[in-house]
């Protein structure tokens, strides 16, 4: 199928023809393939009839792929080495109390090689004695490559239930599901999870969202791109073992049942191929598995065979010609390869193994990705994430019409993509985080079935001008999700004049006007947002067009150079880390207590004078119409439980709006502000002079005062400050 689909996006794409016989030649191509269609079909007829004369019988025939083996929560401990510390942490977080205020779950991750003990370890903490009396359920799937939803459901609600669900559909699993954890304290493993595809894992933890408090999913997984699509709470990575380990865990498995003679004949050889593990437990179980020879001769004799392979080869050691011989190949992990010889061998080793879908050379040295990946016709997934030597990427990756994922994230030497990326119309994952790209190659609008682009880099100009997209591009791409950083947002002539284009057009009203603005808004996925700008003049035009979807769960804005920040920034209801940096010229801020979510809150270089009711948002309250005898009740930041201030150098007011019930002019407003803080940074705010009181009635447990002479002179124990006593039932106070 792979080759078909690649001839026919050839056809495609080299359709439109200049040739003046280009209708006739279409015709007669039409006509010749009809006749061929004609063809088989007579011929396909034909066989039936002699399969229903002969009574012929359609064998399958065997199936040589190798299967992934399926996990339970079953394991050995004795067989367990070296991971005490790693076992320790992740019972630790199972037990721990939900990190997130708007979530009964928290997602835990182990990440690591495969082969690297994340599977053991998960089933060293699902079979603890502590985690099974803390939970009420404790669940256990294999998930592997095939994100099966109807699979995964089964298995959860068979488990819950101890029997087989006599529901099929998803819709109807799924509710049976939330209806048997509610209000249970759930553990859920979710072993070997592969996709990256948000829109299969949220289907499933929406159906969990009614266990009890406290409730953990642990996952594991080869990839910290699943970890981060699945909002990963805490992620743990999962290191090698020592050669002293690997060689414990070899000899345990290779010297079993052997006479003493044996063992001590045989230690220097088995501490050679120990040492070739390189910290992988399971490469030191399969090693030790040939009674005969160590398992040398039964790892080169299957190769042909081997259809996923990892491998962590040390300085002195060649690139192995055995690789070649493995046609059959489908996954290939060279892992933290910094040996300068990879980059010769790649040539022939693309060459050879055609069939591969997934080719992971991440942290390697190479400094260019060989024209021949061109014929991987195959290859879904290329990991290059940390080499930092690489300089370019090949204009023939333009072949690989199945590329589903392509990560060149910290690829900080790599200054463009090929221009060839944007007919890689089959592409959804592209990470480009923290690399030297300086541009977004011009077309990427074509490729409408990205559903991850972490960084979306504005060209500033210059020689790459013609070749760059521009912002107008993200608009066709609907269906990104998790996060998005747009860089370089300088406000560049053709963007900042459209920008101001689409502004008057929304001013005049209309929905299409208004459609045509939301280059973000419509991207419903969206949870986290970065709009990095360069302080240009025009940045009130770019922040206008750049709205995000209501849904969004953490914004940043750095580097604006406007004076006034959107007021579509209240809409953000979901909102809950909120981080305006080194917006030099912002003079006024939003009533951002209105924002029912909000948790963090950091407001970093600005030049904002005071902290008053606008801020708070108790201004519109006040401007309300009330009835009378009745009682406003109003909660400003009601969720927030951090804030971080600092270089806001002008900042001289924090007004303290005091007022409540029975005082006057206020009879008929409740104000309660800021009832959860719990951390309070201020940073270099010379001329702030005190903290209102709802802030110091709030139940801080951490403050942290730094640079703010009035505020320690107010303040500070040493100093004898009037108003230590204020602070001093904090737990952690720092004052310096």
């Amino acid at each position: 199928m792979d080759e078909e689909n690649t001839r026919a996006l050839k056809k495609t794409r080299c359709s439109f023809m200049r040739s003046p016989c280009f209708c006739l030649n279409q015709g007669v191509r039409r006509h010749n393939i009809a006749l061929k269609i004609k063809a088989i079909s007579e011929k396909l007829d034909e066989i039936a009839k002699e399969k229903a004369m002969f009574d012929f019988k359609l064998d399958k025939g065997a199936d040589h792929e190798l299967s992934r083996l399926t996990s339970t929560s079953l394991v050995d401990e004795s067989s367990m080495s070296g991971r005490d510390c790693e076992k320790n942490i992740v019972i630790s977080k199972l037990l721990a109390e939900s990190s997130q205020e708007a979530r009964n779950m928290d997602v835990i991750s182990l990440v690591g090689f495969g082969g690297i003990g994340k599977t053991t370890l998960a089933q060293l903490a699902f079979n603890d004695a502590k985690v099974m009396t803390h939970f009420g359920k404790r669940i256990w799937v294999c998930v592997s490559e095939r994100f099966d939803e109807v699979g995964i459901a089964k298995d959860i609600l068979e488990q819950l239930k101890d029997r087989k669900p006599k529901v099929v559909g998803l819709q109807s699993l799924l509710k049976s599901v939330s209806q048997s954890i509610n209000g249970v304290r759930v553990l859920l493993v979710l072993d070997d999870v592969w996709t990256e595809d948000h829109r299969q894992w949220e289907q499933l933890q929406q159906s969990l969202a009614d266990c009890a408090r406290g409730s953990k999913i642990l996952v594991t997984t080869r990839k910290s791109a699943v970890a981060a699509m699945m909002r990963t709470d805490y992620q743990i990575d999962i290191g090698t073992l020592s050669n002293d380990v690997c060689r414990s865990i070899f000899n345990h498995v290779a010297f079993y049942k052997r006479s003493k003679e044996e063992r001590e004949r045989l230690t220097d050889i088995g501490n050679k191929i120990a040492n070739k593990c390189k910290g992988l437990p399971l490469a030191a179980k399969v090693l030790g598995v040939d009674e005969n020879n160590l398992g040398e001769a039964s790892v080169e004799t299957s190769i042909g065979r081997v259809r996923h392979l990892s491998m962590m080869l040390p300085w002195e050691t060649s690139f192995p010609s055995s690789i070649h011989r493995a046609k059959g190949l489908r996954s290939l992990l060279i892992g933290n390869n910094r040996d300068p010889r990879l980059g010769a061998a790649l040539p022939d080793v693309m060459k050879q193994l055609t069939c591969i879908r997934s080719l992971n050379v991440s942290g390697s040295s190479i400094k260019e990705i060989p024209k021949e990946v061109g014929k991987l016709i195959h290859l879904r997934h290329l990991n290059l994430k940390g080499c930092e030597q690489l300089v370019s990427l090949p204009e023939t990756m333009c072949g690989l019409w199945n590329l589903q994922s392509l990560d060149v994230s910290w690829c900080r030497s790599l200054k463009e993509l090929p221009q060839a990326t944007v007919k890689l119309v089959n592409l959804r994952h592209l990470c480009i985080e923290n690399s030297g790209v300086d541009f977004m190659p011009k077309g990427i609008e074509r490729l409408t079935c990205l559903r991850t682009l972490d960084w979306f880099v504005v060209c500033g100009g210059g020689e790459n001008e013609s070749k760059a997209a521009n912002l107008r591009e993200l608009k066709t791409l609907d269906h990104i999700g998790w996060s998005l950083v747009i860089r370089n947002l300088q406000g560049g002539i053709e963007d900042a004049a459209e920008a101001q284009l689409i502004k008057n057009k929304k001013l005049r009203g209309g929905i299409e006007d208004a459609a045509e603005a939301q280059l973000i808004r419509n991207k419903k996925h969206l949870f986290r947002l970065e709009l990095s700008f360069c302080y240009n003049q025009e940045d009130d035009n770019l922040i206008e067009v750049l709205q995000p979807p209501s849904n969004l769960e953490r914004l940043r804005i750095e580097k604006y150079g406007g004076i006034v920040l959107r007021n579509w920034m209240m809409e953000l209801t979901r909102l809950q880390d909120l981080q305006l940096i080194n917006c030099g010229k912002v003079e006024v801020l939003p009533p951002l207590g209105r924002l029912p979510n909000l948790e963090f809150l950091e407001l970093d270089s600005l030049h904002v004078r005071s902290l008053d009711g606008g801020f708070v948002g108790i201004e519109e309250v006040e401007n309300a119409n009330i009835n009378e005898g009745e009682i406003a009740r109003v909660t400003a930041f009601p969720k927030l439980k951090t804030l971080h201030i600092s270089l806001l150098n002008i900042l001289g007011e924090w007004d303290g709006i005091e007022r409540r019930v029975g005082e006057e002019g206020a009879t008929t407003t409740s104000l309660v502000i800021m009832p959860q803080l719990q951390q309070l940074k201020i940073i270099h705010c010379r001329l702030l002079r005190a903290l209102p009181d709802y802030v110091l009635a709030a139940p801080l447990q951490e403050l942290d005062i730094s640079a703010c002479p009035d505020l320690r002179k107010r303040y500070g124990k040493e100093e004898k400050g009037e108003d230590w006593h204020k602070i001093s039932r904090i737990p952690k106070v720092n004052i310096i």
